[in-house]
């Protein structure tokens, strides 16, 4: 299928790089949420003589604060309900020797590292902060490979050249660019008779930027295009100058698409660093 280059600043730095920096983002938004400045040991309940914490309840009334619920009796009522309910489940699983099975220790195990790891992360970009010059230039970068127009274009892919050599005979016979689309192998536009949009020539392969850019509005190409996802006929619809958008709508997604970049060579630094030895054998027997 066709396999598009990310788009550059306005999905670029929208949408992709919310997708290239999703895990920092969701790291920090989902890690464990630092404890209360007064932690108490007094219990809110106890099931069968077993306490349940203030700490925590108070970590669950913190997180249910932070995703936009407010504090009010019903809610600290839930609350309280709710880790009732799991102690009374939690010993009742224990009292069947689950929490002595082999699979739920290893969820555990996992469970407690998936936390570490997120507070870590959360640790790291709070304590490594980036400015906005440093989004400024990244921004700069990602717009100047843009270049000064944008196109608008439609395409339909086939396998064989046979195959798009039939198309551009049935369009010179004056079918519908649109209506051949749907013989495309390309699921994201065939249903948009072939429609991929404004973007820049950088979102695409050489191949299909080179012969885009050629084309006159409303002309399509007559010998077919190929690339290493099959036989391409493109149809220009329109060009303009490109359109970025300005700097402050999309300085959040630079700032964590940079975090991430910024994670991830701390993670390489820090497997460089760590004595590794691969003693188990993980390939499918």
């Amino acid at each position: 299928m066709f396999a598009y280059k990310s788009r550059i600043l306005a999905i670029s730095i929208g949408s992709m790089l919310t997708l290239a920096s999703c895990n920092a983002q969701d790291s920090a938004k989902s890690a464990v949420a630092p404890a209360v400045s007064a932690i108490s040991t007094a219990a809110i309940a106890t099931v069968n003589g077993a306490p349940i914490s203030q700490t925590r309840f108070d970590f669950l009334l913190k997180q249910s604060q932070q995703q936009g619920q407010p504090d009010s009796p019903e809610v600290r009522k839930s609350l309280r309900d709710k880790l009732i309910i799991e102690e009374i489940l939690a010993q009742e699983a224990a009292k069947k020797g689950m929490d002595k099975l082999a699979d739920v220790n290893t969820q555990i195990d996992l469970a407690r590292q998936t936390i570490l790891i997120r507070a870590y992360l959360q640790d790291y970009v709070k304590n490594n902060p980036l400015g906005d010059d440093v989004l400024k230039a990244e921004y700069d970068k990602i717009k100047a490979q843009m270049g000064d127009k944008e196109y608008h274009a439609r395409h339909i892919l086939v396998e064989k050249e046979a195959e798009a050599k039939d198309i551009i005979a049935r369009l010179k016979k004056g079918e519908k660019f649109e209506k051949l689309a749907e013989k495309s192998k390309d699921p994201g536009s065939k249903a948009k008779g072939g429609d991929l949009g404004w973007a820049a020539p950088s979102n695409f392969v050489p191949e299909f930027s080179a012969a885009m850019t050629k084309l006159q509005k409303g002309k399509y190409t007559t010998e077919a295009v190929k690339s290493q996802f099959g036989w391409h006929i493109i149809k220009l619809e329109d060009s303009r100058a490109t359109q970025a958008p300005p700097f402050d709508e999309v300085k959040q997604n630079l700032r964590q698409r940079a975090q991430q970049q910024q994670i991830d060579k701390m993670i390489s630094d820090l497997r460089a660093k760590a004595k590794i030895e691969e003693t188990g054998v993980t390939e499918k027997k």
